[in-house]
């Protein structure tokens, strides 16, 4: 078809496909853990978290990227175990990113699988602390 783009073709290297619901996705995912460890800094309970999030995944796009990299050179990988230490630490808001921003980790479905839980546990973790006040997850 006349004037369309797709995948893989050379005038569409660098572009996100469906940005626009993408970033919508990643700001509604990011909203709750935002909220919650702002919330806890501006109770002056901790900045940990806020700083974590932060610190974590720009550690954790840095750490995508050198993969993605290395993978293209057919260099020594980072192993998978390491990329998911990360994101359970709080990185997973840059894995997401560097997902869609460098195109790495996006098709292996076992990997997708383990990032996607740990999305949901932080997302639990946090509808946890901050709705239901259970202390279901106080433990972690």
């Amino acid at each position: 078809m006349k004037g369309s783009r797709q995948e893989g073709r050379p005038g569409n290297a660098g572009r996100i496909q469906h940005a626009r619901s993408k970033l919508l996705v990643f700001v509604l995912l990011c909203a709750l853990p935002l909220f919650g460890a702002l919330s806890l800094w501006w109770r002056g309970v901790s900045a940990i978290p806020l700083l974590a999030y932060g610190a974590v995944s720009l550690l954790t796009f840095l750490v995508y990227w050198h993969d993605k990299r290395r993978a293209r050179d057919q260099g020594q990988r980072t192993p998978e175990n390491v990329l998911h230490a990360l994101e359970l630490a709080g990185g997973w808001p840059g894995a997401l990113l560097a997902q869609q921003l460098v195109r790495h980790k996006t098709r292996k479905l076992s990997y997708q699988t383990v990032f996607w839980l740990i999305v949901a546990l932080h997302q639990v973790f946090w509808i946890d602390r901050l709705f239901l006040e259970s202390g279901l997850l106080s433990w972690i």
